[in-house]
């Protein structure tokens, strides 16, 4: 008998030590993702080496949040594979893809099993002979972790959600702020919701509400700071306070890429069926209540119009946006249509006309050219339009050299040079012009000049803040601001404001099944 009790309270203390072993036990979670927004209307091809990659621990550099010393560090066990973004550009070449994607299903492969994934992906990626790649690869991640791994995705609100990445993905949320101030706060509440529920035991949320919306527009006219979009994005917090919703969100889509997936998505999850389809069906319908109220962020005219109004401004600096072949936004960085028509004008013509400061064009012969010549020496050659010169030849520059500087990452060298009142920053590889610190390293004072011509749709904080006055001028590129112009053929119709007098579209919820749960 003595034995016997002696047996039980020997198994009582195991089971209760491994009982704690495992409360203690923290989840494993692996962190994976490729970002890239690429236009298939641009003549440019995107290929690895434009991707910048980091893989195993410098992938938290990516993350102040999950800095070593962070709360959230220390809430799991964290296993970072490759985690790559680019510059917005061309389509992605399939071998680029491949390789990228490959690299990471061999880092998942080595550290089996997990209990979590972070999915940090951008979700406007096009891949040569794929229609929905960020589908592609969740689909290929999940072959290698199972489904018993819970994934939280995070994205741009520029990015497109397709049924196949809305069914491999268990927590999904996006930015919801256009500038994207708040794209690290939306990376933290994805990894936060992911351990939230792997903590508690929760798992998987039981519903995932999927409403696609029939509406493409670009982000410059669906910028947060103004009207509807401010007040639209603003109802988006409140619907994940009600009990038994995880998160919503509103994905504006990518208008410069022409595939099925290319529309307006709205998702929420949570556990309570009725909250969830409440929240999702009233963030739909009140997108597309306020369909025809979108406009752009900024006045916009003609470049003819735009040069006009800055030459007669009081306002320093003058900033035009030259929007069609903005390189943030997918376009090839390198059309000279503009700076050709800048050059025309009789005003720049004289080193003594208005200072007008263009950023930028890459030329990388007239770059080393600049560089035998030196500071102060004069150089004659042609940049630009190498990838994309569907709308205007290479432009010939000659001037004086006045600023030479090595060591951008994403530009290698610049130089600047002055023809006649123009400075032209003439870059080795194409880069957007996006802080002052990038102009004051080169011995430009953009506050000062007349006339500030950025390759960009709406402007960036800063440059926002630098600005005396600004417009946005509809320039032809990859990224042209007139939708209708590019010839969309491939998405969904009809399409608002594509087909301006469709029909009110069916914006009741479309269930997406708990990922595995068909297989």
């Amino acid at each position: 008998m003595k034995k016997l009790i002696l047996l039980l309270l020997v198994c009582v203390l195991f089971f209760r030590c491994a009982e704690k072993e495992s409360e203690n036990k923290l989840p494993r979670i692996a962190i994976a993702g490729l970002a890239i927004e690429s236009s298939t209307f641009s003549p440019a091809l995107t290929h690895e080496e434009a991707f910048k990659a980091r893989v195993d621990e410098d992938v938290f550099s990516f993350y102040p949040f999950l800095a070593e010393d962070s709360v959230d560090r220390k809430r799991a066990e964290w296993i970072p594979t490759l985690r790559a973004h680019a510059l917005p550009g061309g389509i992605v070449t399939r071998e680029a893809y491949e390789s990228l994607v490959t690299q990471t299903l061999d880092r998942l492969k080595a550290n089996l099993p997990y209990d979590g994934l972070f999915f940090d992906i951008h979700g406007a990626m096009s891949v040569v002979g794929l229609d929905d790649p960020e589908g592609d690869f969740i689909q290929r991640v999940r072959e290698v972790v199972g489904y018993e791994t819970v994934i939280s995705t995070s994205m741009d609100l520029h990015g497109n959600v397709s049924k196949v990445l809305a069914e491999n993905s268990d927590l999904i949320t996006c930015y919801r702020m256009a500038p994207h101030e708040d794209a690290l706060e939306s990376k933290k509440r994805a990894v936060e919701n992911l351990l939230v529920r792997l903590e508690s035991g929760k798992g998987k949320p039981a519903y995932k509400a999927w409403i696609p919306v029939p509406i493409l527009l670009p982000g410059e006219k669906t910028s947060t700071r103004i009207e509807p979009g401010k007040g639209l994005y603003a109802k988006v917090d409140p619907a994940t306070k009600e009990e038994g919703v995880i998160d919503a969100a509103i994905w504006i889509g990518y208008a410069w890429a022409d595939e099925p997936r290319n529309h307006a998505v709205v998702m929420v999850t949570g556990d309570d069926e009725s909250k969830v389809k409440e929240a999702a069906e009233y963030l739909a319908k009140s997108f597309w209540d306020v369909r025809s109220e979108f406009e752009f962020v900024a006045p916009v005219a003609t470049l003819e119009e735009s040069l006009n109004m800055a030459l007669v401004s009081e306002k320093k600096p003058f900033m035009i946006s030259d929007m069609g072949d903005n390189p943030t936004a997918g376009g090839a960085g390198d059309v000279t249509w503009t700076l050709h028509e800048i050059l025309k004008r009789p005003e720049f013509k004289s080193e003594d006309g208005p200072e007008l400061i263009y950023a930028s064009i890459p030329g990388p012969e007239l770059v080393a050219k600049a560089i035998a010549a030196g500071v102060g020496g004069k150089v004659s050659g042609e940049a630009g339009a190498a990838v994309d010169n569907r709308f205007a030849p290479p432009v010939m520059l000659s001037g004086t050299v006045e600023a030479i500087k090595e060591g951008d990452r994403d530009a290698g060298i610049e130089v600047v040079i002055k023809v006649g009142s123009v400075r032209v920053i003439v870059t080795q590889k194409r880069k957007p012009y996006h802080h002052e610190k990038d102009f004051t390293d080169l011995g430009l004072n953009p506050r000062e000049a007349a006339i500030v011509v950025v390759k960009i749709g709406y402007l960036v904080p800063e440059l926002y803040d630098m600005r005396g006055d600004w417009i946005m001028a509809q320039t032809p590129g990859g990224v042209d601001q007139d939708l209708d112009r590019l010839g969309h053929k491939r998405i969904i119709r009809p399409m608002y404001p594509l087909d301006k007098d469709m029909a009110d579209p069916d914006l009741s919820v479309r269930w997406i099944p708990v990922s595995g749960s068909s297989k």
